[in-house]
């Protein structure tokens, strides 16, 4: 069965609040990888009224976002577009991610999919950019999970 590489740099990440969904094989399947991060820099802001982290889709802006990749099977991904609300919400993109490497090795890049956003209010790319998302990070921004809104 083929697998699609998908790049996780938000809720879904090892030790966030929604990491547990990539785990669940109800949704399918979703093998870790490694952890890397983005080959180019994109704005990683912390917005709207549920602190959800958004990667804007301005690459050349911000900072390289770190992350987590994951090999994922055609039913974890229909899972993941549905909970990211694609294509109305973030839209499914393609980029590249360096993987992390051994110190002096050369590097390993893949090509992945993440979910960015690509309409937002203006000022949120003034908001501060983040480049490794915790949602119990010194910024204080909680996120508001899905459960309690």
């Amino acid at each position: 069965m083929a697998r699609v590489m998908v790049f996780v740099y938000g809720t879904l990440k090892s030790g966030q609040p929604n990491h547990a969904l990539l785990l669940d094989g109800a949704h399918g399947c979703a093998a870790f990888r490694g952890r890397g991060c983005t080959r180019e820099p994109f704005p990683l802001v912390i917005a709207g009224p549920h602190n959800i982290p958004y990667l804007l889709q301005l690459p050349g802006t911000g900072r390289r976002v770190r992350g987590e990749v994951y090999a994922v099977d055609e039913p974890m991904l229909r899972f993941l577009d549905d909970f990211e609300d694609c294509p109305d919400v973030y839209q499914r993109t393609p980029a590249t991610i360096v993987l992390d490497g051994e110190p002096g090795a050369p590097q390993e890049t893949l090509q992945c999919f993440l979910y960015s956003k690509a309409s937002y209010p203006p000022e949120w790319v003034g908001l501060p950019h983040h480049d490794d998302y915790d949602s119990q990070g010194a910024h204080g921004l909680r996120y508001n999970p899905r459960e309690n809104r």
